[in-house]
């Protein structure tokens, strides 16, 4: 173990891969819940959007910072794998950057426009949001997939395109209850019992698919001792599925307890989806093509960049955190006074 340590070569890829890691996966639950809020948004009426808007208006540019941070990431510690997986999903990405572009015109936009054209500024919003959780949920496909453009891989990517967007909208729901009250706060319950099996099937599905599509992962997952130890990972998703469906079976209440435990399900989903990925594809950066060891950039340039990744991201993590305390409790109405 020593040893391990005592080799930068080791140890920095190591480190790298989990910062990155770490970065999606706070990316993915908090531009996840507004990327659901946005798509769910087409089902609210105007003064519901304006509440629904306020919701994430303080959070949701800040929630993008971490995407910045997992691809910088990625470009400077592992810049070979970077431009294998971007250049391998080029057309998604390009549709997610548009869409997040998107979203942050429409932002600005509605809460300038005139009232007959704010209608057409919330469905911008509403197209964005879609289509950066759908590119998103593509890419997962792809890449649980190893990377491959075939018939199934693509029909593979457009199911999780699917199912990763009715995970953020989940999230966006389970959002919403915690954040406003009254008719909003029960149509919010109710998309989230709706939206609780498609998850279950994204979930299901990808976590069917990744061992199925290697070798290397199906030996890590169901060989013996591994199925034994990993067997608490798929029980506790089960149950969580099975806690989170008679928990919104009683919400809303009157006096609004609970409201926040559906958001901690479902980034406890999350939480679990993120692990058991980053296990099955663990050394690997590039499924089974490129180790983060092969990958990564020479240790001096490593050591260099860590003290950067170490200042910045806890800056970032502050300044999260302080607005999620500034603005807690329910949303209030939404003004650009």
């Amino acid at each position: 173990m020593t040893e391990l340590f005592a080799d930068p070569s080791i140890w920095l890829p190591f480190v790298f891969a989990a910062l990155m890691g770490l970065s999606i996966l706070i990316y993915v639950v908090l531009d996840g819940y507004d990327l659901g809020v946005g798509v769910l948004l087409a089902r609210g009426t105007a003064e519901e959007k304006d509440r629904m808007i306020a919701s994430i208006g303080p959070f949701w540019d800040a929630n993008e910072t971490w995407l910045v941070m997992a691809v910088g990431l990625l470009l400077v510690a592992f810049p070979v794998a970077h431009g294998e997986i971007l250049s391998t999903l080029y057309i998604p990405v390009v549709v997610m950057l548009i869409g997040l572009i998107l979203r942050g015109v429409s932002f600005e936009f509605r809460a300038k426009a005139q009232p007959d054209h704010k209608a057409g500024w919330n469905a911008a919003f509403v197209a964005g949001s879609l289509m950066a959780a759908l590119a998103q949920g593509y890419m997962l496909g792809l890449y649980v997939m190893g990377l491959e453009h075939t018939l199934w891989t693509v029909l593979f990517g457009l199911l999780t395109a699917a199912c990763l967007t009715g995970g953020y909208a989940f999230i966006g729901a389970c959002w919403l209850i915690y954040k406003t009250d009254g008719l909003l706060q029960r149509k919010a319950a109710l998309w989230a019992r709706w939206l609780l099996a498609p998850v279950a099937l994204g979930f299901v599905a990808i976590s069917l698919a990744t061992p199925l599509v290697s070798q290397r992962i199906f030996h890590k997952w169901f060989d013996l001792p591994w199925l034994l130890y990993l067997a608490p990972l798929p029980a506790a998703a089960a149950a969580t599925f099975v806690w989170l469906r008679r928990k919104l079976q009683h919400l809303p209440r009157h006096d609004d307890r609970g409201s926040f435990q559906p958001l901690l399900g479902a980034i406890l989903l999350f939480v679990l989806s993120f692990a058991g990925l980053s296990y099955s594809f663990y050394p690997f950066v590039v499924p089974d093509k490129l180790t983060i060891y092969e990958a990564a950039s020479a240790p001096e340039s490593l050591l260099i960049i860590l003290v950067g990744a170490l200042v910045v991201m806890p800056v970032i993590g502050a300044y999260s955190a302080l607005a999620y305390w500034i603005f807690r409790g329910k949303a209030r109405e939404l003004s650009y006074d």
